[in-house]
């Protein structure tokens, strides 16, 4: 019998990698979908997205976390503990600069952009019964202004202040999620909610059709107080049971968010489907609707990431 030394066995492997008959195995990429509360938008978004991803990128996990929102996931991101994320622009901007105010105790310097997507409307509610109808009417009321420190409560902080009210101004001050909100008005326990989510939000809908509902206008001047990136937008009338009117509001846009480390390849593949795939992204939730690929680098207040600037410029966008 033939016996091979080890620089023949050597030559062969090296023969057989030339040949393409050898490829190391690749390890699958992993991909934590950083959402929100299971009662707002960005969980049932990021379920979509999660399943865009896992279907159709090769040798993709993928996982669906839900959070706090905004500014836990933006630290998330920063500790890597994610790869993409859903969050408010304001949020975004803050955590860029390293606003400890906010709820950031450092510069995110790893956070990278994907795409703006939707706006977040700002939307007060409060229960027929409590009598509230203005911003001012909110004085010695209480009010659940969502998670310490997560997008909806700096959202709540700046439009008080903008109308010249304070926390202190509140009878109390409930920091809820979305559902634990809607549950204490439903049981008469909280006169009011700001949510800050798309429009047609599953915690809303769930208030109006259980009792009469009151939703709050933030007037235009309010808004424009704050300026950037607060927009003025109208809820339109029947976007709830009971509302019958279209409502004036502020609003914020939200956006996907990636990180350093995360592969050109990767990324592109994220953004690129993101948009490919509208349609499942609207069927999941109506918000999704107002999704552009013209807007998607539009104010972007951090660095694109290098797979999303790649899809854009293929695309034409930039």
């Amino acid at each position: 019998m033939m016996r091979l030394s080890r620089r023949h066995i050597l030559a062969g492997a090296a023969g057989l990698l030339a040949a393409g008959r050898v490829f190391p195995a690749r390890a699958a990429e992993f991909v934590n979908v950083l959402t929100g509360g299971t009662s707002g938008v960005y969980y049932p978004l990021g379920v979509a997205l999660s399943k865009i991803y896992s279907d159709k990128i090769p040798d993709v996990r993928t996982q669906v976390q839900a959070t706090k929102a905004s500014v836990e996931n933006l630290n998330l991101l920063q500790d890597e503990k994610g790869e993409i994320a859903f969050a408010l622009g304001d949020s975004v901007k803050l955590g860029w600069e390293g606003d400890a105010e906010a709820g950031f105790k450092q510069k995110l310097d790893k956070l990278r952009g994907i795409a703006a997507i939707y706006p977040n409307f700002i939307q007060i509610v409060a229960s027929k019964d409590s009598g509230i109808k203005t911003l001012a009417d909110l004085k010695g009321k209480g009010l659940s202004v969502g998670a310490p420190k997560s997008g909806t409560e700096l959202n709540a902080r700046a439009i008080l202040g903008a109308a010249g009210l304070s926390y202190d101004d509140l009878g109390t001050v409930e920091y809820l999620p979305f559902g634990e909100s809607v549950e204490l008005i439903k049981n008469r326990q909280l006169d009011a909610t700001l949510q800050s989510a798309g429009l047609g939000v599953a915690s809303i809908r769930d208030l109006s059709t259980s009792l009469p509902i009151q939703m709050v206008a933030v007037p235009e001047e309010v808004t424009a107080k704050l300026g950037a990136p607060y927009v003025t937008r109208v809820i339109p009338a029947n976007t709830y049971d009971g509302q019958s009117e279209d409502v004036t509001t502020a609003a914020v846009i939200n956006f996907l968010v990636t990180r350093e480390g995360v592969s050109e390849d990767l990324g592109y593949q994220m953004t690129k489907l993101l948009f490919d795939n509208l349609a499942d992204m609207t069927a999941a939730h109506k918000a999704a609707a107002d999704i552009k690929l013209a807007d998607g680098p539009k104010d972007m207040p951090i660095p694109l990431h290098p797979g999303a600037e790649k899809f854009y410029k293929e695309s034409g966008v930039i």
